[in-house]
């Protein structure tokens, strides 16, 4: 994928979300994942990540937070 050279991923319930290295590091400091690097609470990790990862990751965001179109 054109972008995501050196992401990160952390797993949510519809898959796997990208993050940089700044926004991996925040969730990690926020303790949001679990052992298995899930995590539980999506709303939270939506509020942690920067504009640049929500874009990334716009359909998978969409699909969680069950955008009608």
């Amino acid at each position: 994928m054109a972008g995501s050279t050196g992401r990160k991923t952390v797993a949510v319930m519809r898959g796997l979300m990208m993050l940089c290295d700044s926004c991996y590091e925040q969730v990690m400091l926020e303790q949001l994942v679990d052992h298995k690097n899930f995590v539980q609470n999506y709303e939270a990790l939506f509020d942690t990540i920067c504009p640049g990862c929500t874009d990334i990751n716009r359909p998978l965001v969409d699909d969680m937070l069950g955008s009608s179109e």
